[in-house]
């Protein structure tokens, strides 16, 4: 049985994390390898079970893997045997494997201890430790006062009360004073970066990285590919003639039906308007059955898949995705 204490502190830990709560599903996660081994990461496809392999190839003693996911993503991790015997460093020369799944709490870290144990830290963990420090300070307070006078219970137990709702207020205060100055440093940063690219009718584009001819298994046709930004956790890519006119029209005349203001989320549970984003969005819904009947939109959706795939090296299926977005500016 739990004991008062103990729902005092998971109460506050809530308390504490509701600040900070995102409604958005993607997560980004951080991985610290500290199994003594190498291991490999693997995304855990929920409708078939299929692994796909994340690292690249793996992740070394003592390294780090970030990575960006979402809300209840499954991953396995696996040792990686040794090269030169093919077995692995446990006493049974056996290679494990462990899982774990992404949570809804933001700043989740990871970490890989020997056995491949997995040891997960995010932001509700950090309050529970911080409201266990309010409640042990207050609890000792207490108890002292009450060893000093045993006739004043009532007394101490409200001091306990009132240390509590005071040190959880200077909790609450410093972290909604930090989400403050967050979202003020990004809608600044949002304001001086629209002016400066809009306002600079002469900006060109950055000189690509890369560039290549990609050739899709659909249709055989080489389209141009020009690699604009490559980073471990972000890419542009933009490829030429990758939508026909076909489909650009059927998408239009899709997007046109629920066509409205764009919005951003107004950290309340809902969504509002934004003069930092002056656009039109519309959710365009795939008819995946008439994909073999040739429909413009499944077919470009299809294409879609196959190149992200061809790109991240994954089997992405369309079972469980968002629906195609239409952005007009």
């Amino acid at each position: 049985m739990k004991t008062p204490s103990s729902f005092l502190v998971f109460a506050i830990s809530l308390l504490l994390t509701s600040t900070t709560w995102s409604l958005q599903t993607d997560r980004a996660i951080r991985m610290f390898n500290e199994a003594g081994v190498k291991v490999e990461i693997y995304w855990i496809n929920p409708q078939t079970r299929a692994a796909s392999l994340m690292s690249a190839p793996h992740v070394y003693d003592g390294a780090q893997f970030p990575l960006n996911s979402f809300v209840g993503h499954e991953f396995e991790v696996r040792e990686v045997p040794n090269l030169a015997s093919g077995a692995c460093s446990s006493a049974d020369k056996v290679c494990h494997s462990t899982n774990f799944i992404v949570t809804d709490h933001d700043n989740q870290v990871i970490k890989i201890k020997p056995g491949l144990e997995i040891v997960l830290t995010d932001t509700f963990t950090a309050a529970k430790e911080q409201s266990e420090d309010v409640i042990a300070t207050c609890h000792a307070n207490a108890k002292r006062k009450l060893a000093s006078n045993p006739d004043d219970a009532l007394v101490s137990i409200d001091e306990l009360s009132s240390c509590v709702e005071e040190g959880v207020a200077k909790k609450l205060e410093l972290a909604n004073e930090e989400i403050s100055f967050q979202a003020k440093i990004r809608t600044s940063m949002a304001g001086l970066l629209e002016n400066y690219t809009c306002v600079d009718a002469s900006l060109t584009s950055t000189p690509d990285v890369s560039s290549h001819n990609w050739v899709s298994d659909k249709d055989q046709k080489s389209r141009l590919v020009s690699i604009k930004h490559d980073r471990p956790s972000s890419q542009i890519h933009v490829v030429s003639d990758f939508i026909d006119e076909e489909e650009c029209l059927a998408m239009e005349t899709e997007a046109r039906k629920t066509l409205h203001s764009a919005t951003v989320a107004d950290g309340k549970g809902g969504s509002r308007l934004s003069e930092n984003r002056k656009a039109m969005q519309a959710g365009i819904s795939v008819q995946w059955d008439k994909e073999t009947d040739g429909d413009a939109i499944a077919r470009l959706s299809r294409r879609v898949y196959d190149y992200t795939n061809k790109v991240l090296g994954l089997d992405i299926e369309e079972f469980g995705q968002e629906d195609l977005m239409s952005i007009q500016y």
